[in-house]
């Protein structure tokens, strides 16, 4: 068997820098009784050590706890004569290196522990997980602890990767800095204009390379700063913008590849008709755009998509049916009315609810309405449609690929489309022979008529160094958009109130 002796030695190892001279059961608290080992002890202030004792005094620093309850500590330290006479501080206590610091009311193997669990979870969360492990700290107690943890002093790397996260959606934002190759967060500034980050990048020589999102701030604060170094755009944001375009076309080539599936029509479509014609007939008279959308009331926004329209059809959409519950008995409706046209809805009803339909005769009745169980195939959005050409070919399934070739063959500029968005994903792969590749893109891509991958076009040519050193460089933002993914969980958990000093601490200790 182990002996008490050796017992709290085991539970207590921690305490090995201190004489423990009793132990106390105090219900839910454990009271440790104990003093410093003696011997000589040097003067803070001019290094002489010294035996000769003032005073003594007691401490009551918390510790960690066991059997979860608290234990606090009774230490009896000394308060040291200086033998110097000369030096500024005749008398001092003793302090506990690695276990007692100075002011602290908690031993440096607690106070770990709490740091531990307030990185993670900050304040009120920690104030509420602290008491069930037996360590009595509030919320300021957290605060003040995750505050106090000194933020690592880390270099300025070679590839520094910038990007924008909101505080306040369409208020305020800050701007984050990492390393682009290891992921390590470097400082967060305040707002997201060019003067803060140029200042920064100003005082922190040594960058080299910037992986950047398309941001004209963060593009001119990089000139400005650092005139010689390279940025490189982010490669995911050049794909969703080509992404964004090709949606765009496929939505007006709608009247192209939409068959069976059918138009919006009624008061809608005719509206849309009446204004285009208002639309061009300004136009041939040489009214200009802004004129335009004065004298229709219209946003120029909107009258400039009126503007690309060759003809009113080009604007008519598809019908944006959201999927429902009758949406996997579609093919048994689509029969059962082929075979009877003249068979009553209560009878389908019936049918299918033997089949696993949960929904009401109401939602069955909407859907037959509209048409969607007379569809040979189910119904395509231009968004869903647009998805079939971005997807990589090797993850279509022979069905969607077969819609896809349709969908291609519908018309000549949804040919081009395809292939633009199948040269341009070969180009995400960086090489050096891309930057020749990604010229004769844009002159193909400029040739077709496709109004919105031309304005896509002209976003790259603006910004044309930076895309192609994305295109031939390894370096990408993607970890930057990872700690900004991290960023947005860190606000949460603090529901959203931590302001800019608490939540700037977070993000680099994390």
């Amino acid at each position: 068997m182990v002996d008490a002796k050796m017992l709290v030695g085991m539970v207590f190892s921690g305490l090995s820098a201190l004489v423990i001279e009793g132990i106390e059961d105090a219900g839910e608290m454990i009271v440790v009784r104990a003093s410093t080992r003696g011997g000589a002890v040097e003067c803070p202030a001019c290094g002489t050590p010294t035996r000769r004792v003032h005073a003594f005094h007691e401490r009551m620093p918390a510790d960690v706890p066991v059997d979860g309850r608290r234990v606090l500590l009774r230490v009896r330290i000394r308060r040291m004569r200086c033998r110097s006479s000369s030096c500024a501080r005749q008398t001092f206590r003793e302090q506990v290196p690695g276990l007692l610091e100075r002011y602290e009311r908690h031993t440096v193997r607690l106070r770990e522990q709490v740091r531990a669990v307030v990185r993670e979870l900050a304040g009120r969360a920690s104030a509420r997980l602290l008491p069930a492990l037996g360590i009595a700290a509030g919320r300021d107690t957290a605060l003040r602890t995750l505050l106090g943890i000194a933020l690592p002093d880390r270099a300025v790397p070679a590839v520094l990767g910038i990007d924008d996260f909101a505080l306040r959606r369409s208020r305020n934002y800050a701007t984050v800095l990492i390393n682009a190759d290891t992921g390590q967060r470097i400082d967060v500034l305040a707002g997201r204009s060019a003067g803060p980050l140029t200042q920064w990048l100003r005082t922190h020589p040594g960058v080299q390379t910037v992986c950047r999102d398309g941001s004209a701030a963060y593009a001119q604060a990089v000139r400005d700063a650092l005139p010689g170094a390279i940025q490189v755009a982010d490669r995911w944001h050049l794909w969703h913008g080509l992404a964004e375009a090709a949606t765009k076309e496929v939505a007006g080539h709608s009247t192209c590849w939409v068959g069976a599936t059918g138009l919006q029509d009624g008061p809608r479509a005719r509206t849309t008709a009446e204004r285009w014609r208002q639309v061009h007939e300004l136009l041939d008279q040489d009214v200009g755009l802004l004129d335009c959308s004065r004298r229709l009331n219209l946003g120029l926004n909107t009258v400039k998509r009126y503007a690309r329209a060759s003809e009113p059809e080009r604007l008519r959409r598809v019908p944006q049916y959201r999927p429902t519950l009758v949406d996997p008995y579609r093919e048994h409706l689509r029969h059962r009315r082929a075979e009877e046209p003249g068979i009553p809805v209560t009878q389908l009803l019936d049918e299918i609810r033997e089949l696993g339909y949960p929904g009401s005769a109401n939602l069955l009745h909407r859907y037959l309405n509209q048409g969607r169980a007379d569809e040979d195939q189910a119904h395509l959005s231009p968004r869903r449609a647009s998805r079939l050409m971005l997807t990589r070919p090797d993850n279509l399934t022979d069905r969607q690929s077969e819609r896809l070739d349709r969908l291609a063959a519908s018309c000549p500029e949804m040919t081009v489309l395809r292939c633009l968005i199948r040269d341009f994903a070969g180009l995400l792969k960086p090489e050096q022979t891309n930057r020749a590749r990604l010229e004769t893109w844009i002159c193909a891509a400029q040739s077709a008529d496709l109004p919105h991958v031309r304005s896509f076009v002209r976003g790259l040519e603006q910004d044309l160094d930076a895309v192609i050193a994305a295109l031939t460089n390894p370096h990408h933002n993607g970890r930057t958009e990872g700690v900004n993914t991290r960023t947005k969980m860190l606000k949460r958990q603090m529901y959203g109130r931590a302001g800019f000093t608490l939540l700037r601490h977070r993000i680099l200790l994390d």
